[in-house]
């Protein structure tokens, strides 16, 4: 059996802003209730890449570098009530270095979605990449 139109075949598209973002919000509302409740005010964003500045703040090579980022001051190191302009702390997934990601590795899209937003997370939380590391090594 031939086929004229390969697109009949193979109808998938390489998944949206909108569809990594109901994927971080599956994950987010998977997390207990009490992670929920401290992470009240949290700002999830995703988008497709993150921009210049912050791809020279963070010294990356590629726009490719980057799957998520933290911006704000962990729990420990706010105050009881957010200073004046504070900004709230906010978590950016970045989506086409997700899927480039998920394309060179063996995992779902769905648990590396998951495994950056609990990461960025954790910098909410105060955690270090050193302390997230050995947390995960631990769990090994």
């Amino acid at each position: 059996m031939t086929h004229s139109n390969p697109r009949a075949l193979f109808p998938l598209k390489s998944p949206s802003l909108a569809d990594i973002e109901a994927m971080a919000d599956a994950a987010y509302a998977a997390l207990p209730e009490a992670f929920q409740r401290l992470c009240e005010g949290l700002v999830i964003q995703v988008e497709d890449f993150p921009d210049e500045e912050t791809l020279d703040e963070m010294d990356c090579e590629t726009e490719f570098d980057l799957l998520g980022l933290f911006r704000g001051r962990g729990m420990p190191h706010r105050g009881a009530v957010p200073e004046t302009g504070e900004f709230p702390n906010m978590v950016w997934l970045y989506r086409r270095p997700i899927l480039d990601f998920w394309a060179e590795n063996d995992e779902t899209l769905g648990a590396i979605v998951n495994h950056v937003l609990i990461h960025e997370i954790g910098h909410h939380f105060g955690l270090s990449d050193a302390d997230m590391e050995d947390l995960e090594q631990g769990v090994k």
